[in-house]
């Protein structure tokens, strides 16, 4: 009787069992916060042992909504977060197309120094944007939170990139029907850089709601606080205040809105860095 030989690991198998392991580290400790946002916490300053939410209680849920200020900051970040994606949305979706299709003097200089910003670090211009702002009376404002938040070079780059792929003959088409630079730039550049447009909202919407340094420095009245800012207040004295699974719910609570954004619009992204990378 032959014996059959053993086939070892294929490439796609050994990636396969890889990406598992990687995504079980990734999602473990999320669950973990899961079960302690269910337990008591009368339980839990006892142990915070184990997966299991047992015994099982929805009260943390309940006192964010009814007895805590996490609506208050939850709104706040989303006043920021959509805030800051529409108006870059549209000074990028402009500054690309300028940069990409319109002839003006000093543009190759003036695009260089655009990607230049990617390369200051946000802590090198604090201490003048502080003094900017408290000049102008802004802090503890929506307004202060979402402006320095509007000019991403990335933002510009990625529009550059996309209405640069854009076939020239598009537009040109519509030049000779005597349509203005206005009208092809409404009407067809940015129904085809949906992709894109779509890709840079949900990185600016991650990162204007994730985005903490600057609302700590900004936002000094609790009224004013982001989610990011608000939870790290909480968990400086937790042990005095709400307690770990009132913390641990907030988190979950302040995370849901990122987390619906990226699963309803994950293809969106694939597609628009596809196109713009010209894959």
């Amino acid at each position: 009787m032959e014996k059959r030989a053993i086939r070892p690991f294929s490439g796609d198998t050994v990636t396969l069992v890889l990406m598992i392991a990687l995504a079980a580290m990734w999602i473990l400790p999320t669950i973990w916060v899961i079960s302690l946002s269910l337990r008591p916490n009368m339980d839990l300053m006892r142990s915070t042992a184990g997966l299991l939410p047992i015994p099982f209680t929805l009260q943390n849920y309940i006192d964010i909504v009814s007895v805590s200020m996490t609506p208050r900051w939850l709104l706040n970040s989303a006043i920021v977060a959509i805030g800051t994606t529409v108006i870059t949305l549209i000074v990028a979706s402009l500054a690309g197309y300028a940069f990409a299709r319109i002839a003006f003097p000093f543009k190759r200089t003036l695009f260089v120094f655009i990607l230049c910003g990617l390369m200051i670090p946000e802590q090198t211009i604090i201490i003048p944007l502080h003094a900017m702002i408290t000049d102008w009376g802004m802090h503890n404002t929506h307004a202060a939170l979402i402006a320095p938040r509007v000019a991403m070079p990335v933002g510009v780059f990625l529009m550059t990139q996309f209405f640069r792929a854009i076939p020239l003959e598009l537009e040109e088409a519509a030049r000779l029907d005597n349509a203005s630079r206005l009208t092809v730039f409404r009407r067809i550049m940015l129904p085809l850089s949906i992709p894109a447009l779509t890709t840079l909202g949900i990185y600016t919407f991650l990162q204007a709601w994730n985005d903490f340094f600057w609302p700590l420095v900004s936002a000094t009245n609790s009224n004013m606080y982001t989610v990011t800012v608000g939870l790290s207040s909480l968990q400086g004295n937790f042990a005095q205040t709400e307690g770990l699974g009132f913390i641990m719910a907030s988190a979950v609570f302040a995370s849901l809105p990122v987390v619906i954004v990226y699963v309803i619009f994950q293809k969106y992204i694939v597609r628009g860095i596809a196109m713009t990378t010209g894959k």
